[in-house]
């Protein structure tokens, strides 16, 4: 994880941050199948509100490097982050490694009875702006909380209706 990655150096990319973020839905489809959506990285856009995902570097695996553009107009959110581990069907491992957005997050797929996944994201970022930045992350924090959350709601409708992959 020390190797250089699309932002130069990852210093403390590696490293959690104290902006944490969960957030669990369960996914009425079998866990190979909402693995294979979530590994979908260019769909992203379709239950990410105002975000537009793209594969800049390899081919979605383990090395590869991500870009998801969030915004409206010229106000954008630029997220970079590199691909560390696949263990399909179970979990996919990213390091954020942006200007702005930095530290490591983790999707992971547990198989229930009757076709069922439960679906965990997990993201500690770093927080920009050093000692203001902390303060106003419990402001911050339910908010992206929910966003988080509705995201994921939308992805398991649109795995359940089959329209991800």
């Amino acid at each position: 994880m020390n190797q250089p990655g699309p932002a130069g150096g990852v210093g403390d990319a590696a490293q959690p941050g104290v902006g944490e973020v969960t957030a669990t839905v369960i996914v009425n489809a079998p866990a190979p199948r909402v693995f294979a959506a979530f590994m979908a990285w260019e769909r992203q856009g379709d239950w990410i509100p105002l975000t537009r995902v793209r594969v800049v570097e390899g081919d979605g695996g383990e090395g590869s490097v991500i870009e998801a553009v969030t915004g409206l107009g010229p106000a954008a959110l630029r997220d970079e982050f590199r691909v560390v581990r696949v263990d399909a069907p179970y979990e996919i491992r990213v390091m954020h490694c942006g200007k702005v957005l930095r530290g490591p997050g983790s999707m992971r797929c547990t198989a229930m009875g009757g076709d069922r996944t439960q679906v965990v994201m997990h993201e500690w970022f770093h927080l920009p702006g050093g000692a203001a930045g902390k303060l106003a992350w419990p402001v911050l924090w339910p908010g992206s909380k929910l966003s988080l959350k509705g995201a994921l709601k939308k992805f398991a409708r649109l795995v359940e209706e089959g329209k991800l992959p």
